[in-house]
């Protein structure tokens, strides 16, 4: 496999990990807001998800290089 492939597969790897940390996050929302309670997560916090996989779109352009 070459190199380039190799980062297209850690960047989708990354993609799918962000994902499902995203969705459990919305599914502590939506139970939240069922509870009448506020939300657990708001915009900065799913930010964060994006950065904490590096896959804002400088990271995957540097990993692309």
């Amino acid at each position: 496999m070459s190199q380039e492939l190799r980062n297209i597969a850690y960047v989708n790897a990354q993609v799918a990990c962000a994902l499902i940390e995203m969705e459990s996050m919305k599914a502590k929302n939506q139970w939240r807001k069922h509870q009448q309670e506020s939300p657990a997560y708001g915009e900065e916090a799913f930010l964060a998800v994006i950065n904490k996989y590096g896959i804002h779109h400088n990271a995957v352009l540097e990993v692309m290089r």
